[in-house]
């Protein structure tokens, strides 16, 4: 089984003319295997999978796997509000040859702590054996999978790792203390990476590592190897490049910055919409400062 671990990007997803841009998504793709990306989630939050058909998360999980070959795990989003059809999400994954899923908690439903156990044993005993990544995100989901409850699913095999994106350092306290060494702990927040690290996590699957997959790739592996004033300098240099990505609902600047980088078009779907030029204008003044976009 492939360990999930170091520095993993949540892809975002281009669209040209309202189509998924198969091209363009390799490309990103090539650019984040060589700039040290240890794994690749495709169809999360970041990959607007929630406007996506079925055929065209299938496809955009296919070309990953296909441009990884092996070089990095890639962990299909397959969360969704309905059990069943998670368990359908999961099965079209694992059907390209990904090598997990990354699984939401249910959103809109507002399961309770009993609810999100059942969930989660539900998928596992449709796919026996085949790794699982617990996505824990309230502010998305109005959800919070608790401290107790991961530890409950510390019994189910296929639950190898968590994405922990409330951004809480207690929290990541009280699930190492929970559950020790059985879950292989995420960051799912880019601005808590090295404190998340230092209080037990392994890596983080990040938003920024789009844009900048060098740097939160020597962030990780600076804070992993406790070189921490190396780490806390790239933390800090990352910190308005965060702020910026995040100023607007995720995807939306994200997406413009690599316009910006030359690598796609800035096109979300409705009902997100394009970065307003205000923000837009920071945010490149920002990835210049960075060196990331020359002139």
């Amino acid at each position: 089984m492939k360990t999930f671990e170091g520095s993993m990007t949540a892809l975002a997803t281009p669209f040209r003319q309202g189509a998924f841009d198969e091209g363009a998504y390799r490309a990103l793709i090539r650019q984040q295997l060589a700039g040290g990306t240890s794994g690749l989630i495709p169809m999360g939050t970041t990959g607007e999978a929630v406007t996506m058909s079925a055929e065209e998360r299938q496809l955009a999980i296919r070309v990953a796997v296909d441009e990884a070959a092996g070089r990095a795990p890639v962990v299909a989003g397959a969360g969704s509000n309905s059990t069943s059809e998670t368990i359908a999400g999961v099965r079209l994954a694992r059907d390209v040859g990904a090598d997990g899923a990354l699984l939401v908690t249910p959103f809109y439903n507002k399961p309770t702590q009993a609810g999100l156990v059942e969930h989660y044993k539900a998928v596992a005993r449709a796919h026996p054996g085949f790794p699982i990544i617990v996505y824990n995100v309230p502010g998305r989901t109005g959800v919070d999978l608790l401290p107790e409850t991961v530890l409950r699913l510390c019994d189910v095999p296929e639950v190898v790792a968590i994405k922990e994106a409330t951004g809480s350092m207690p929290r990541a306290v009280d699930l190492v203390e929970k559950c020790g060494d059985r879950l292989t702990l995420l960051s799912g927040d880019d601005f808590t990476v090295l404190p998340f690290i230092a209080c037990g996590g392994k890596g983080v699957i990040s938003v920024s590592s789009n844009v900048a997959p060098r740097m939160m790739a020597d962030l990780v592996a600076a804070a992993r190897a406790g070189r921490f004033e190396q780490a806390r300098a790239l933390q800090v240099r990352m910190n308005e490049l965060h702020r910026l990505l995040f100023v607007e609902s995720s995807p939306i600047p994200v997406k413009w910055a690599l316009h910006a980088l030359g690598l796609f078009g800035p096109e979300v779907r409705l009902p997100l919409v394009p970065m307003t030029e205000p923000n837009a204008r920071k945010l490149e003044a920002e990835l210049r400062k960075l060196g990331l976009v020359q002139g």
